[in-house]
C-alpha cells in the first residue's frame, strides 16, 4: 500500500518547520541552555509548566530516561491536560487572573530557579502572569511559544502583553496561527497540528544545550537513564539520593 499523501505532507510540514527553528532560534537555545546549566551548576532547581497540550512538552522533560533529574513539571491543577471534565475547562482556567500566583506562592520554586514556560499563543493570563510572578520571585524564566501570535492576534490579559515580553529567553517556534498545516478541498477545517512535535523538540534541544554547556565547564550532567536497561535502578537511585533537595516529583 502507498504512502497516504496527506501523512507525507505532514511529514514534510514538521520537518520545514523543525529545520527552521533549528536555523533561526539556535541562538536561543543555546542562550536557554546556559541558563539552565548557570542554575543546575549552582544547586538550583528546574521547573517546566504548560497548561492543555502545551504541557505535553512540558512533561517531556520530566522524569524521564536521558532527562535531568532536577527538572520538575510545575502543575496547576485543572490545566495540566485533557482529563479534566470538562474537558474545556482547562482553557477557561488559563483565563484566569490570580490562578498562577497562587501556584508560584505554594510551589517549591524560588530565587535562583529556571523555570520554563510553554504556551503556544502566549495570549492568556496563565503564562503570562505565570511569567510575570516568576520574575519578581528572581527565577529566571524561558518562554516556549509562537511569536506570530503576538503579532496576530490581541492578548487575554488585562496588561495587553504575551508571554514573550516577559521572559529572559524566548524559543520561537514558528507555529502558524490556529496550529495546523494541513488542508483539503473535501475538508471543512484544516487539521494535523504540528507544535507538539516542534515544541518537544525546541525542548530537547535545549537540554542537550545545557548538558554539553555543563561538560564544558566540567561539571557532570544530573541526569538519569532507562529502568529498562540493566543497573538503570540503581543508577536514577544514586543520581535521585545525591539531588533529592531539588527533585519534587518523588517526595513532598
Amino acid at each position: 500500500m502507498s504512502e497516504s499523501k496527506l501523512a507525507g505532507r505532514f511529514f514534510d510540514a514538521a520537518i520545514d518547520l523543525l529545520a527552521r527553528v533549528r536555523n533561526e532560534e539556535s541562538e536561543n537555545i543555546t542562550a536557554a541552555g546556559a541558563a539552565i546549566a548557570d542554575t543546575v551548576a549552582a544547586g538550583g532547581r528546574l521547573f517546566a509548566f504548560g497548561a492543555g497540550h502545551s504541557s505535553l512538552a512540558a512533561q517531556d522533560v520530566v522524569y524521564r530516561a536521558g532527562g535531568f533529574a532536577v527538572m520538575n513539571l510545575l502543575a496547576v491543577p485543572g490545566v495540566v491536560g485533557v482529563d479534566v471534565i470538562p474537558a474545556t475547562l482547562g482553557s477557561a482556567l488559563e483565563r484566569v487572573e490570580g490562578l498562577a500566583g497562587a501556584v508560584l506562592d505554594t510551589s517549591p520554586a524560588k530565587s535562583g530557579d529556571v523555570l520554563v514556560i510553554i504556551s503556544l499563543s502566549g495570549r492568556n493570563a496563565l503564562p503570562v502572569e505565570m511569567a510575570v510572578n516568576a520574575r519578581a520571585l528572581g527565577l529566571k524564566v524561558i518562554g516556549v511559544t509562537s511569536v506570530a501570535y503576538a503579532e496576530e492576534t490581541r492578548s487575554r490579559h488585562v496588561s495587553g502583553s504575551f508571554l514573550k515580553d516577559h521572559c529572559d529567553v524566548v524559543l520561537d517556534s514558528k507555529i502558524a496561527i490556529g496550529d495546523t498545516v494541513l488542508t483539503h478541498d473535501a475538508i471543512e477545517a484544516p487539521f494535523s497540528p504540528a507544535s507538539t512535535v516542534v515544541t518537544s523538540a525546541l525542548m530537547q534541544a535545549m537540554m542537550a544545550a545545557a548538558a554539553e554547556n555543563l561538560a564544558e565547564r566540567g561539571v557532570e550532567p544530573p541526569l538519569l537513564r532507562s529502568g529498562n536497561v540493566d543497573g538503570g535502578h540503581e543508577w536514577n537511585g544514586r543520581v535521585m539520593t545525591e539531588n533529592r533537595e531539588r527533585i519534587f516529583y518523588r517526595h513532598g
